[in-house]
């Protein structure tokens, strides 16, 4: 459904996206990850056809992304961070513009919008407002909006950032379902619990690409070594320290607790001496996974 090859995006002389190459799959839900200023945004809206690359190729359900950016435009579902929708229109009204944008035939409108009423649980809101709703129906709507055209690919820009963990959750069993219909979804977040609802995982940091996969292969198969949870009342303080240490791979801070990269299982006892704290060992998280794997990129690039 997407392929990429070598995508480039600059602006004068920043690269916001590296030489990306991508291979997107019918009905998978793609994740793609990374830290505000990635290259997450950048990546979705050259997909969309909204920016043109200033390098490499791509194609989008058979189109190419510089020569047929319209016709991809045309097939596509798009769903920004930010609500888009218009606040001094009803529920039905936003629906009813977005069908007319679509080119969606007026016989078939009226069923298309009570689908899509029906599918973000919004029946009895219709003639509400969206000035008057919270940000999670908002963000009902404004996916309603997205796929009211039955798009085969939807691009979800950070869809469920500002909104609460409840509301999250619903979102993502709507996604879900969608992927179910064989609909391929491409959804950008940095909110690790979504991350492992994905199919698959891409990981981008400064622009580049750095890991690829399932969630469950990138947790057992990335981070080699143990992985050691360390709970310590100055242990911000203590993270170079820890570093310094020929048994200590890598070590980083999470919360309250620093997790700590050991060469083998033997080094947790001289990691409990030298701490003077009892280290527990943990399976690597995604956030582990990626905060090892941006690490290791830094240390390349520079």
């Amino acid at each position: 459904m997407i392929t990429t090859r070598a995508l480039t995006k600059s602006f004068g002389s920043f690269t916001a996206v590296n030489k990306i190459s991508l291979e997107i799959r019918q009905g998978e839900i793609y994740g793609f990850l990374g830290p505000n200023g990635s290259g997450k945004s950048t990546t979705i809206r050259m997909l969309c056809g909204i920016l043109e690359p200033t390098s490499g190729s791509g194609v989008v359900l058979g189109y190419d992304l510089i020569r047929e950016a319209e016709k991809i435009k045309r097939k596509i579902g798009y769903m920004s961070q930010k609500f888009s929708l218009y606040d001094d229109l009803t529920v039905y009204e936003n629906l009813d513009f977005y069908a007319g944008l679509y080119g969606i035939a007026y016989r078939e409108r009226k069923k298309r919008i009570g689908e899509m009423i029906e599918m973000a649980l919004l029946k009895g809101r219709q003639n509400e407002l969206a000035a008057n709703l919270s940000s999670g129906w908002k963000q009902r709507l404004a996916l309603g909006c997205a796929i009211i055209s039955r798009p085969a690919i939807l691009f979800l820009d950070e869809p469920t950032s500002g909104v609460s963990p409840t509301a999250r959750r619903a979102f993502f069993k709507i996604i879900q379902q969608l992927a179910h219909e064989n609909t391929t979804i491409m959804v950008t977040t940095h909110f690790m619990d979504e991350a492992e609802r994905c199919y698959r995982i891409a990981f981008i940091s400064e622009g580049s690409l750095i890991a690829d996969d399932t969630p469950e292969n990138l947790k057992n198969e990335v981070i080699k070594g143990v992985l050691a949870e360390v709970v310590h009342p100055d242990g911000l303080f203590m993270i170079d320290d820890l570093e310094k240490l020929p048994y200590v791979k890598e070590c980083s801070n999470h919360g309250p607790a620093l997790h700590v990269l050991l060469e083998s299982p033997e080094a947790v006892k001289a990691l409990n001496d030298y701490t003077g704290v009892e280290a527990k060992i943990i399976r690597p998280s995604l956030e582990d996974v990626f905060v090892y794997l941006a690490k290791k990129h830094r240390r390349r690039v520079s």
